[in-house]
């Protein structure tokens, strides 16, 4: 199999030179190869699921999905002001109050001090020594499988995971707090000055 990889890399980019190849299947490719198919409407084919590729771009994904929930409909929406808080999804028992720290990627970690809550993006392995440091997690994105969820749960920090648009509402200093049992992040305090 290895064997055939770059071998067939290269035709199906000499053909694409020609063709839009990288809009037909594999299935479509592998009968045309195997003379089953003469590749009668090939450039139709691929010019439509080209259109149909460019209309699923210009969508944007929901943030949250949920099993059941109507197409088209919003599964999330931001609170009504910025002192109602907000609701995630419950990762890792446990609460916090403290000051927050928004950290958008873990270089900038050097920000965030000792018992302040993480706020970031998502995670990854690159982030793991911040919740040494951090009295708790929240994250824009991810569920109870990311790779936050399970460092908090190892490290025993509460965390809610899933709330979109939290790296815009929250203020360097400003106190939360974080509830990893009802997956709920509330305003204490708002930022001096």
């Amino acid at each position: 199999m290895a064997a055939t990889v770059v071998p067939t890399r290269r035709v199906l980019l000499d053909i694409g030179r020609r063709d839009d190849v990288f809009h037909l299947s594999m299935v479509d490719l592998e009968s045309y190869l195997a003379g089953e198919w003469d590749g009668t409407g090939a450039r139709e084919l691929a010019s439509d699921r080209k259109r149909a590729r460019e209309l699923w771009l210009e969508k944007s994904p929901p943030d949250v999905v949920v099993e059941g929930a109507e197409p088209g409909t919003k599964t999330w929406s931001p609170p009504a002001s910025p002192t109602d808080g907000w609701k995630g999804v419950a990762v890792s028992s446990g609460r916090a109050e403290a000051i927050a720290r928004v950290v958008r990627h873990p270089k900038d970690g050097g920000r965030l001090g000792e018992g302040e809550i993480l706020v970031a993006p998502s995670t990854d392995p690159g982030w793991t020594p911040l919740s040494l440091k951090a009295s708790a997690l929240v994250m824009e994105s991810g569920g109870y499988l990311s790779h936050g969820a399970i460092v908090a749960r190892e490290f025993g920090i509460p965390a809610v995971v899933n709330v979109p648009g939290i790296l815009d509402r929250v203020e360097d200093g400003e106190r939360l707090s974080v509830d990893g049992d009802r997956g709920t992040v509330a305003r204490l305090e708002a930022v001096d000055g």
